[in-house]
């Protein structure tokens, strides 16, 4: 299956989630990502700003936002720059996507653990985004540990087809799955 059959089966899916199964899904991902050594070690913390139609990070950000320092992407042309999280701060940017306004851009090198929207993830780590690239440019040759984060049916068995340029995570977590990928 190539990344664009992918992405329209997993649109299907989803939209026959309920509220409720949204919900509890998010629920049990994020308390599996909260009790990680990863998270715990992390003090800078690369989170997404979920749409509708991804596994939602609001809860997770409020419950966290004390006492972690989590910083968000915003668009700027065909990259993306990395902000601090401040709800006062937040306006709708590109794509209809809540993102954080103002200059103080962080570089990379500072996060130490990205939480990484997909499509689809297959169990080596590759991914299927939303076919543009951002966090495949943001993520090449960063340090920080990348977890991936979806609902069930988003861990596919097949392999995704990677290509040079696409940047894999290093865990995947599902409502059922905690998957390590173990690189040499």
């Amino acid at each position: 299956m190539d990344k664009n059959q992918i992405r329209t089966r997993i649109k299907a899916r989803k939209s026959l989630l309920t509220l409720a199964e949204k919900e509890e899904a998010a629920r049990r991902v994020f308390d599996v990502l909260e009790n990680s050594a990863a998270f715990a070690l992390a003090e800078n913390v690369l989170m997404y700003h979920s749409l509708p139609d991804e596994l939602s990070t609001r809860s997770f950000i409020a419950r966290w936002a004390e006492r972690k320092n989590f910083f968000l992407p915003r668009v700027n042309g065909v990259n993306l720059e990395i902000l601090p999280y401040d709800r006062s701060r937040m306006a709708l940017g590109a794509f209809h996507i809540e993102e954080p306004q103002g200059d103080d851009i962080v570089d990379i090198s500072r996060i130490e653990l990205v939480v990484v929207p997909a499509v689809a993830y297959d169990r080596s780590g590759n991914r299927v985004g939303r076919g543009k690239g951002y966090y495949d440019r943001l993520l090449h040759g960063t340090k920080a540990t990348k977890v991936g984060v979806g609902y069930d049916f988003q861990l596919l068995d097949e392999d995704i087809p990677a290509e040079e340029h696409d940047v894999a995570v290093d865990v995947v977590i599902t409502e059922s799955h905690r998957i390590v990928i173990r690189r040499r």
